[in-house]
């Protein structure tokens, strides 16, 4: 997609460079020209953008997050649904993510950097919510931290709107099954509290270094998640405070109906947290078993958590409203005897009784799950059934645009990565089996080659041209290539075809036998060649010019023109930002101050002083003939580091003022005195800053 580098989209966004690749398209760094600012362009992939459910699932993305508007969320700015092409304008940001920043931490962060962050992941929850819109894939790589400390929730590419049908365990999913909820993984109904869930785990993750559940598969991981209780956060690190702990288990219970009602009920408790954070929750990890049938049922919206009223945020539990005990009559003391040891024999029973719940609520569970992820696309429900391909030896993209696969709605879902002689990114098994019968829109699991047993990689070299640079080097160091060996170079050239980062070309050619290579170097490109500009004078031109000056003939941006009172010509440039005779590189930016003639409110005054602006004042020739004046005319000193400038001015060929001054004035008033209009040039350090008429009658 690099074709859209350089090209102008809708007249107003200019493709600058590529980004990143998600899973639905390919993100470019841009520059909005109405506006003049750098911008985030998602453009869907050209693969799919020939599908239609694909093109569906990118509108309803930018549909939904386009509702959207709040200082913890990324922006959209701009949506475009044409026949010809799918993209979104985002907010560029500068930061990372925020499994990058806990990496660069080590893993775990202090309580009260975590505390600072979930609360920003809340309220950006809770601004979601109250528009009807679930994120479904909450995790620390779709969570920015930017420079300042404040955190961006991205990516909501598989957010839905509440309407939307039942989320199933796709790809998505898979992709972050540490961090699903125990509905998403059993293909259940969801609605917000998934959402809290996932935020849970992130906090449970900030605050221990560690996620809860770990397995050797992600369906592993999402079992765990529907039946089993993570360590405590305080059994990892006592250090943690037991009210945070507290908020952390009630976010992650299992039951939904044990979790925080919404995003809101969460806030309110972080914030009793933050003022107190010795605070006592009445919440235990044991509230995350599934509760029997005495609970109360609580009536939800269809995903619309918000809807219901939240319990008091004093407690972490919010318990149901109980109703208000009977009087009980006063009996005598054997009957009192009778039934404090039937209470105590009924106690004795009650784990008996909760041990065989938790085993049944456990087949139960499994059941579902296996049903939901597996038997569903066995064609043992009443639907269409259609024959499952052959899709081995076939990569993801070949495979879903099968003829069997797209008439069918199969859903190919990547699952491991395996050692395998097929080349890399090659299915290498499937379930369901080809030839099985499965019903429409079933999910299909595959496993990719990793590519390293391939005859084809370990004998020959690799295409690695238009190669993130990264990427190419981690297949030359499992084929034995690294710098740390000796037998790889790399090189960086600037290149005004191949993007920064990426590779231009590598010597072995591609498919060269490996037996006959020593040495392998490969050439990365750094980018373009910045184009340099030399600044002119703008002074004293009209608005209108220097901007047509500067932006078409120069390739600068003029980013702000600022009014000012002044003795030049109103409408005339008085000051600008980068000096005269400066090189810069085009695309810069430049500022202007533009004359709005004098000051009408301001008092004339006589040129005693030269301080004073605009002074003038009547003075007659000695002949007793024409009037002048003495005008006061200011000159901006210059900001690049010198500490004192010569300033020489020079009018009708004579030298008027000649004087070293300090810089850290920033600004000096010369009088002059003279008659009609009056040429004047201005020399700093002997060059010239700006000529321009002024008037003297």
């Amino acid at each position: 997609m690099d074709q859209y580098i350089g090209k102008l989209l809708d007249n107003r966004y200019e493709i600058l460079e590529r980004i990143g690749i998600g899973g639905m398209a390919v993100v470019f760094k841009g520059r909005d020209h109405r506006l003049n600012r750098l911008v985030a362009i998602k453009i869907l992939k050209e693969e799919l953008a020939q599908d239609a459910e694909f093109r569906r699932r990118f509108h309803d993305e930018s549909q939904a997050v386009a509702m959207l508007s709040h200082p913890n969320i990324m922006a959209v700015y701009d949506v475009s649904h044409t026949p010809e092409l799918d993209y979104i304008v985002m907010e560029l940001l500068d930061g990372i993510t925020l499994k990058q920043y806990m990496q660069k931490k080590g893993g775990k962060l202090a309580w009260r950097e975590a505390l600072h962050f979930i609360t920003q992941i809340m309220k950006a929850l809770s601004h979601a919510h109250s528009r009807g819109i679930i994120h479904r894939d909450i995790k620390p790589h779709n969570v920015m931290v930017l420079r300042d400390g404040s955190l961006k929730v991205a990516d909501f590419g598989i957010a839905r709107l509440t309407s939307s049908a039942q989320a199933t365990l796709t790809q998505e999913a898979l992709g972050s099954v540490h961090y699903i909820s125990p509905e998403q993984a059993r293909g259940s109904h969801i609605d917000a509290r998934s959402d809290i869930y996932s935020a849970g785990v992130v906090l449970y993750e900030m605050i221990t270094g560690r996620l809860p559940y770990e397995g050797d598969s992600p369906v592993a991981v999402a079992i765990q998640h529907i039946n089993s209780i993570p360590l405590s956060p305080r059994e990892i690190d006592p250090e943690i405070p037991e009210a945070l702990e507290a908020i952390t288990m009630k976010a992650m219970a299992s039951d939904v109906n044990q979790r925080y009602i919404s995003a809101d009920a969460m806030l309110a408790d972080l914030e009793e947290f933050r003022k107190n954070p010795s605070i006592n929750f009445d919440y235990t990890s044991a509230d995350l078993l599934v509760t029997d049938g005495d609970e109360p049922t609580q009536v939800l919206g269809a995903n619309t958590p918000h809807s219901v009223r939240p319990q008091p945020a004093h407690s972490a539990k919010y318990p149901q409203e109980e109703p208000e005990p009977r009087p009980r009559k006063r009996q005598s003391k054997p009957e009192r005897d009778n039934e404090y040891d039937d209470y105590a024999d009924r106690g004795s029973r009650l784990p008996i009784i909760l041990a065989i719940a938790a085993v049944v609520i456990f087949l139960v569970g499994i059941g579902v799950f296996l049903f939901v992820s597996f038997f569903s696309g066995l064609g043992i429900t009443g639907d269409t059934v259609y024959n499952v391909p052959d899709l081995y030896g076939k990569t993801l993209v070949e495979a879903q645009a099968l003829e069997d696969v797209v008439e069918a709605q199969f859903q190919i879902v990547q699952g491991n990565i395996v050692a395998s002689d097929l080349p890399e990114g090659c299915i290498v098994n499937q379930t369901p089996e080809k030839g099985r019968n499965a019903s429409a829109g079933a999910t299909i699991t595959v496993d990719v080659s990793d590519g390293s047993q391939s005859s084809e990689a370990n004998q020959k070299m690799p295409d690695l041209e238009n190669l993130d640079y990264r990427i190419a080097v981690d297949r030359l160091e499992k084929m034995g290539f690294s710098e740390a060996a000796g037998n790889l170079t790399i090189r960086q050239e600037e290149s005004d075809d191949v993007n920064e980062n990426y590779v231009i070309s590598q010597d072995p050619a591609f498919d060269t036998p490996l037996d006959e290579v020593e040495k392998v170097e490969l050439v990365v490109s750094s980018g373009k060649k910045p184009e340099k500009v030399t600044v002119i004078s703008f002074l004293g031109m009209s608005e209108e010019d220097a901007r047509k000056k500067a932006e078409e003939n120069l390739g600068l941006v003029v980013s702000e023109v600022t009014p000012e009172y002044s003795d030049v010509e109103a409408g005339r440039i008085t000051w600008q930002s980068i000096e005269n005779g400066t090189s810069v590189e085009k695309g810069t930016e430049i500022s202007f101050r533009v004359s709005m003639g004098p000051d009408p409110s301001a008092p004339p005054e006589t040129s005693e002083t030269p301080n004073t602006e605009p002074s003038t004042e009547p003075t007659q020739t000695p002949g007793g003939g024409t009037v002048e004046k003495t005008v006061s005319v200011q000159v901006d000193l210059p900001r690049d580091g010198r500490e004192s400038v010569n300033v020489t001015v020079i009018m009708d060929g004579q030298e008027q003022y000649n004087d070293t001054v300090e810089t850290k004035m920033q600004t000096i008033l010369i009088p002059l005195t003279s008659s009609g209009v009056r040429d004047v040039t201005v020399y700093i350090d002997g060059q010239e800053a700006w000529t321009r008429p002024v008037n003297f009658s």
